[in-house]
Formats: structure tokens, sequence, C-alpha cells
């Protein structure tokens, strides 16, 4: 009896958890620019990958705010685009747990 209260308990942690993480629409920008590049374009993310390759770190531009994160590895090959990131925000810092491509506007 008590493992299975030790499991419920366990898993209602986990999906606990997993209920803060926030799904956001956005741009990836860099850290020099910022919300310049708030709208997605072929412009933007030249200037990004440009930035980016003199050492800028990339950045999210969601509703507009300008979000640090330390996980650059999943936000390269998003440079200049829109994205959905699911993940959690703490002042100006982003944590991500998913990037994903947005659906383009019609």
């Amino acid at each position: 009896m008590q493992k299975k209260l030790l499991m419920f308990v366990a898993a209602m942690l986990v999906f606990g958890c997993l209920s803060w993480a926030k799904t956001y629409t956005g741009t990836v920008s860099d850290a020099m620019c910022g919300a310049k590049h708030a709208t997605a374009s072929d412009d933007a993310a030249q200037c990004v990958k440009k930035c980016e390759d003199g050492g800028s770190k990339l950045v999210v531009v969601a509703n507009g705010k300008v979000y640090n994160t330390d996980q650059q590895d999943m936000l390269k090959g998003h440079e200049g685009e829109s994205v959905k990131i699911t993940g959690t925000v703490k002042g100006d810092t982003m944590t991500i747990t998913n990037v994903a491509a947005a659906a383009a506007a019609k």
C-alpha cells in the first residue's frame, strides 16, 4: 500500500511540474539586436546569423519582451524565424523544454 501511495505522489509531482511549462510564440533574435527582430523575415534571419557568428547569444522575443536563455543549441536553426516554445519564464530568462516552427500567418 505504501509503495502505491509513493508512486501516486511521485506521479503527481512530475505532472505538477510539467503543468508549470507554458507555450510562447515569438521570434528568435540575438542579444545585440533584441526586439529589432520581433517579426520573422529573411532579413532578420540573415542579421541574427551574422550577429551570432560575431558572438552574440540567441534570445527569444515574445509578447513584446526579450528573453535570455542558456538553451542556445535548441534555438540554432531557427534564427529570425517565428517559433512556438514550451518552457518557463522567470524574470527575463526563459528555460526552454521544446522549440518548434510556428505556423505561418495566413
